[in-house]
C-alpha cells in the first residue's frame, strides 16, 4: 500500500496516557491478599510506545502527567524504554496520573483502575499545535484519550495537523466504559475518529458497540474500509482476527501460549503490528507479528516490561504453533 510507505521511517508519534501499574506479588496472589507489589509503566499509549521502542522503532509520547512522585515515575520509565518524552507536559493542582492495581493470574483475574482527575485528560491545544508532525512517520492514538475534554478536542486537532503533514492515522478503539459520560457519546465520538483514520484496530465487542444497538460489528468494520480506511483489524480473542483491506479479507489464528494474565494483549498487538508494517511486512504477516507479541505479553508479568524484542519475536514465531482462526 503506497499510502503506508511512510511507516518505513519507523518514527511513531503516540498520543495518550501513561500510568503506573502495581502487580500483586508473587504472581498468582489475589489483590485482597497482597502484601507486596511490583511496579511497571502502564497506560495503553505508553505501553504501545514502549513496545515499539523494544522492537527497534522510534516513538514519542504526547500526554500530560501529574507533578508528583507517580508522574515522575512515569517519566523515568519512559526514559528507561527509550520513549521520547519531549512532548509530555507536567501539570499541577489536583490532576493525578492513572494508577492500576492488577493480578497476574488467569482464573478470577481482578484489576482496579484509579482515574479520578486524570492528568492525561488535561492535554489541550497547546500540547498538539506546535508538534513537528512532518518529522514523524505516523500518528497513533487510543480511544481512551477521547473520553473527556480538553484532550478529546486536542486529539482531533492533532488528527487535522497530522493529516496536513501527510501522516497516516492509526486508531486503537480501546473502549473503557468507566471513562465516558455515556455509551451514546462514546459511540458517536469513536465513529467520528474511526472515519478519519487509515488504520483502525479493535475487538468484536468494540466494533459491535460502535455499530449501535442491534448493529453488526463486523459489518461496521467493513463499512470503514468502504468509506476509505486502508486497514481494519477485527479481533476476536481466541478465535483470531479478520483483517479487512480494500483488496479483501483474511482470517488469522492466534499463537498457542501459556497465558498467566488476560491483559496487555491489545497494546502489544498494536506495537507488533505497526512494527511489522514498518519493517515492510505484508499486512497479513504484520498481523501475525502482532499476534505473536500479544501471546508473549500475556505469558509474562506486566505489560510494558513484558514487551518482546524483535529477536524474541522471531524465536517465538519459529517454534510456536498458530491455532487456526475460529
Amino acid at each position: 500500500m503506497k499510502e503506508l510507505k511512510r511507516l518505513a521511517g519507523k518514527g511513531f508519534l503516540v498520543i495518550g496516557r501513561a500510568g503506573m501499574d502495581l502487580y500483586a506479588d508473587p504472581p498468582g496472589t489475589p489483590l485482597e491478599q497482597a502484601t507486596a507489589y511490583t511496579t511497571a509503566l502502564g497506560g495503553s499509549s505508553a505501553n504501545i510506545a514502549a513496545g515499539l521502542c523494544r522492537l527497534g522503532c522510534d516513538a514519542a509520547l504526547v500526554t500530560c502527567v501529574s507533578d508528583d512522585a507517580v508522574g515522575r515515575f512515569c517519566l523515568a520509565q519512559l526514559d528507561a524504554y527509550g520513549v521520547d518524552r519531549r512532548f509530555v507536559r507536567t501539570v499541577g493542582g489536583e490532576a493525578r496520573n492513572s494508577l492500576a492495581l492488577a493480578e497476574t493470574r488467569w482464573d478470577g483475574f481482578q484489576s482496579v483502575l484509579y482515574r479520578n482527575n486524570a492528568a492525561d485528560f488535561t492535554m489541550d491545544d497547546r500540547d498538539v499545535t506546535g508538534l513537528p508532525y512532518a518529522g514523524f512517520s505516523v500518528l497513533v492514538t487510543t480511544g481512551t484519550v477521547l473520553a473527556a475534554e480538553p484532550s478529546r478536542s486536542a486529539t482531533f486537532r492533532a488528527f487535522d495537523l497530522a493529516k496536513a503533514a501527510g501522516l497516516p492515522l492509526v486508531f486503537d478503539v480501546d473502549y473503557r466504559p468507566y471513562s465516558w459520560p455515556s455509551a451514546e457519546v462514546a459511540a458517536e465520538v469513536y465513529s467520528r475518529a474511526a472515519n478519519l483514520c487509515d488504520i483502525i484496530i479493535g475487538n468484536d465487542v468494540e466494533f459491535s458497540f460502535m455499530a449501535g444497538p442491534g448493529g453488526d460489528g463486523l459489518e461496521k468494520a467493513r463499512s470503514l474500509v468502504r468509506d476509505g480506511a486502508l486497514i481494519v483489524v477485527y479481533k476476536m480473542g481466541e478465535k483470531g482476527a479478520i483483517t479487512i483491506t480494500p483488496e479483501g479479507e483474511t482470517r488469522t489464528g492466534i499463537y498457542e501460549t501459556k497465558a498467566i494474565k488476560p491483559i496487555g494483549a491489545g497494546d502489544s498487538f498494536m506495537a507488533g503490528f505497526l512494527a511489522g508494517l514498518a519493517e515492510g511486512d505484508s499486512v497479513a504477516d504484520a498481523v501475525q507479528v502482532g499476534s505473536a507479541a500479544a501471546a508473549l505479553v500475556v505469558s509474562r508479568v506486566g505489560c510494558a516490561p513484558a514487551s518482546p524484542t524483535r529477536a524474541e519475536l522471531t524465536d517465538f514465531m519459529a517454534r510456536a504453533q498458530m491455532r487456526p482462526a475460529g
